[in-house]
């Protein structure tokens, strides 16, 4: 009871395990997903290796996600995300730690392997399909929350530009390594499979207090129920889904690899001046992530990310092309606001869709089509930047492919669930 002889409500758990996901989404954005730019910049300079070989790296990260992807949403689905994500932990910070003792470009891509292994098992899938089994009605909202994390994270992207510059880039990912284990490890255990292990629901109302539930009906009827991984590949709205939101990721990693480096050999800015450019847009990221929390659950989320796709387009070419500094603020506020606002709406339309009885394998299977994104964003313009001496070319191409994306959104309808004979 609380001071005034009142019942104090109870906090349903799932808000919980959503603190978490965000502040373990926070330190991967922070020392990996937000911070690569900065590393890129670094080692272009100190080891002089070519763009196309780092964006080597970042390309062989997404490459091995997608071959995972299958495998990683059956273990979710068959023994729950906790095990998958503390293991990611784990091999998340060991990584950085062999990056910090790397002297050739092979061991740089062996570093590599280890750091997207763990990112993989601790990141944006599991941490979201933990989220998905809690909730339905507020999906978006929570998972919102793991992107508030994933934002945070670009404002901390100048203490690691200065951390890089102050003490070197060993120094940097060897620390990164202790933090990832000391901080993301404990946050793991906080994590639960569903709700009914606990005693708790979905949402934390009970089922029938959920409104009209159907009739399970009598012998012979029929009712529908979640989709399996195979049946919903053989729907076209599966691969829509995934086309868009691999189309949406050209320009989210493309940006994400190259910006920083683009600001200081094209646009003339050092590496702590570009850093805070990507705070800026970081700060319109988070702008998006409320957006979403207030509209996600209410309107269509296709048509949402369909002029998200836009947002990451017009701010690109915003980018490619800068002569001052309003165009940046441009590029970071349609961009930012684009990514935070979509971001979450990506599982949570499948979610709505499937179901989520399957809904590690679907993301599992989505994830090797959505690849094409993550490893064609950086690697199109690291070779194109490689060959014409400025990264024009490769933004420009990126951006009109984000473009073409919008229109498998808005083609992508929901699909008729699958019918199984009642009880």
């Amino acid at each position: 009871k609380n001071s005034f002889g009142g019942a104090m409500k109870r906090i349903f758990y799932g808000w919980y395990i959503a603190g978490a996901c965000c502040a373990m989404q926070f330190v991967q954005s922070t020392l990996l997903l937000q911070s690569f730019g900065a590393y890129f910049a670094v080692l272009l300079h100190d080891r002089g290796w070519s763009k196309t070989e780092l964006s080597g790296a970042a390309a062989l990260r997404q490459f091995e996600t997608a071959i995972l992807g299958p495998l990683l949403g059956w273990l979710i689905d068959r023994f729950g995300p906790q095990w998958v994500i503390r293991a990611g932990v784990v091999l998340f910070g060991v990584g950085f730690m062999l990056l910090s003792c790397v002297d050739s470009l092979l061991a740089f891509y062996g570093a590599f392997i280890v750091i997207a292994l763990g990112a993989s098992l601790c990141g944006f899938f599991p941490l979201n399909v933990a989220l998905i089994q809690w909730f339905a009605r507020y999906r978006a909202r929570a998972i919102s929350m793991t992107e508030i994390g994933f934002a945070l994270g670009g404002l901390a992207v100048p203490v690691i530009a200065w951390a890089l510059a102050t003490w070197g880039w060993r120094a940097t990912a060897f620390a990164s390594g202790i933090i990832i284990i000391a901080v993301c490890l404990p946050l793991s255990f906080i994590i639960r499979r569903r709700p009914e292990d606990i005693g708790e629901w979905v949402d934390g109302i009970r089922p029938r207090s959920r409104g009209a539930v159907s009739d399970p009906g009598k012998e012979g009827e029929e009712t529908t129920r979640d989709f399996t991984g195979r049946e919903a590949m053989r729907t076209p709205t599966f691969w829509l889904l995934s086309l868009g939101h691999g189309f949406a990721l050209f320009v989210v990693t493309g940006i994400s690899t190259h910006a920083i480096t683009h600001m200081k050999e094209g646009l003339g800015y050092t590496i702590e001046a570009a850093s805070f450019a990507i705070m800026l847009q970081t700060v319109a990221q988070l702008g998006g992530v409320g957006l979403g929390a207030w509209i996600g659950d209410r309107f269509d989320k296709c048509i949402l990310s369909a002029f998200c796709m836009l947002g990451h387009m017009s701010g690109l070419l915003f980018l490619t092309y800068a002569t001052g500094p309003a165009m940046i603020v441009a590029y970071a506020i349609l961009h930012g606001t684009a990514w935070g606002l979509r971001g979450p709406l990506m599982p949570a339309i499948r979610a709505d869709y499937f179901g989520r009885s399957a809904i590690g394998m679907i993301l599992g299977l989505s994830s090797m089509i959505v690849v094409i994104g993550p490893i064609g964003g950086p690697m199109i313009a690291g070779i194109l930047a490689d060959m014409t001496g400025n990264y024009h070319a490769g933004f420009t191409t990126l951006a009109l492919l984000a473009g073409l994306g919008s229109v498998f959104f808005l083609l992508a309808k929901r699909p008729a669930l699958p019918m199984q004979a009642a009880a």
